[in-house]
């Protein structure tokens, strides 16, 4: 199993959030959710501007195998969107932690970052699907 990283919080649909200053959330897949879509060939990023909603599909990734959407852990605002996934969608399977981040939200309520899993807590679900 990969490393995860101790400065994440995670669905248990296998995105992970990074909280930033200023209230914004970085958000990606994890590294387990990468390694089980395979090879991605096609990242369907949301519009700059866009609101979304905690637990509703922000984004789309697509694989050899399957499609599959990416939720938002928070509701807020499309700050930022890492567009060259455009040209690079398997930059998430070489660096799902870092440089293979999806979108960037402007939370509107921090509470919700309370109700995200602790690495320690996704690491275990991990274990537990095995």
């Amino acid at each position: 199993m990969s490393e995860i990283p101790g400065d994440l919080k995670f669905l248990k649909s296998h995105e992970w959030a990074r909280i930033e200053d200023g209230g914004r959330v970085t958000v990606g897949i994890s590294d387990h959710a990468q390694g089980l879509l395979g090879d991605l060939v096609y990242v369907d990023l949301p519009n700059v501007g866009d609101r979304v909603e905690a637990g509703n599909a922000a984004a789309v990734v697509e694989s050899v195998k399957a499609a599959s959407d990416v939720y938002s852990p928070v509701t807020g605002t499309i700050v930022e969107v890492n567009a060259d996934l455009a040209d690079k969608p398997e930059t998430i399977n070489e660096d799902a932690y870092g440089e293979g981040w999806i979108f960037v939200v402007q939370i509107e309520d921090t509470e919700q970052l309370n109700e995200l899993l602790e690495p320690d807590d996704y690491a275990s679900l991990l274990e537990d699907a095995d």
